[in-house]
């Protein structure tokens, strides 16, 4: 319940800020966790990002007060955040199908988005099969590439299609072939998705393996993976839905209801070149 408590108070504090600039980091500082993976778990739990859940939020605010005040259409949008009232109107009719001038001269209906109040909701029992391993530090080798928008990190359609280009050109390959066949991820390619606090607007994506030493391609870096205990979680077929499914029951149904909470360092999507299953690994740590 902790775990509930905590979301609930990160949404609370967007909500009493709900007119100011987005503080990822300070919203982020409710859940005691950063800036990073609070945007990543948003996605996860909710299915829009947290800029989503903003936009909306402000969109639907200022369509009621269209309606219910006498407040010039220019201190409205200033207010929920927009410069002009030209961006304003753009912003309102996608949300709302209708111009703010159409509400405010007849009083046209507007949609309506509510806050959000994160509860566990008891649907039946359910099962969900992990491990809790301890792992001394490793290398991986691996391609990087960066990716915008640090808030949506699930459902997107970019690292999907990395993982096609390095299929197609030779990566996986190359990483199954010349891995640590007998080390910690027993010859598994992996996704890896890690944090930068250096640079908060985009976020590395690395398509990787268990390095084995030696000369490291042109292209290719190898990054340090510090030891950690990991929650291992099986991934009931592949494929990006079944990805993000579990990724949904990782944050719905377990973390909320067990004594570990994630330590935010890596998160690892394991792929055996054996087999059509996979795993995703998440460094864990016990609640306080």
């Amino acid at each position: 319940m902790d775990w509930i408590k905590s979301f609930q108070k990160a949404v609370d504090y967007v909500e009493e800020h709900i007119c100011e600039p987005v503080d990822y980091k300070r919203i982020a500082q409710e859940m005691n966790v950063s800036s990073f993976y609070f945007q990543k778990i948003f996605s996860i739990l909710c299915g829009f990002t947290v800029g989503e859940y903003i936009r909306s939020r402000r969109l639907a605010l200022a369509g009621s007060e269209l309606l219910s005040t006498d407040e010039k259409i220019i201190d409205i949008a200033l207010k929920y955040g927009y410069d002009s009232p030209e961006g304003f109107t753009r912003a309102f009719a996608r949300f709302h199908g209708i111009t703010p001038s159409d509400v405010r001269k007849n009083g046209a209906p507007v949609r309506s988005f509510a806050r959000l109040s994160v509860s566990i909701s008891v649907k039946g029992g359910s099962s969900m099969d992990y491990k809790i391993m301890k792992k001394e530090a490793f290398k991986i080798i691996a391609k990087e590439q960066r990716f915008k928008k640090v808030e949506d990190i699930q459902g997107r359609s970019d690292i999907p299609a990395f993982w096609t280009e390095c299929h197609g050109d030779g990566t996986v390959k190359y990483l199954s072939e010349n891995c640590k066949k007998d080390g910690i991820l027993g010859g598994s390619v992996v996704g890896m998705c890690m944090e930068d606090s250096t640079v908060v607007k985009d976020f590395p994506y690395l398509i990787g393996a268990e390095y084995a030493g030696g000369d490291v391609p042109n292209g290719y870096k190898v990054v340090d993976v510090p030891a950690a205990e990991w929650a291992v979680f099986g991934i009931d077929g592949l494929g990006e839905e079944k990805i993000q499914q579990t990724w949904h029951k990782i944050f719905a149904e377990f973390f909320p209801s067990s004594t570990y909470k994630p330590a935010g360092n890596f998160d690892l999507e394991v792929y055996p070149t054996d087999t059509y299953k996979g795993e995703i690994w998440i460094s864990v740590e016990k609640k306080g």
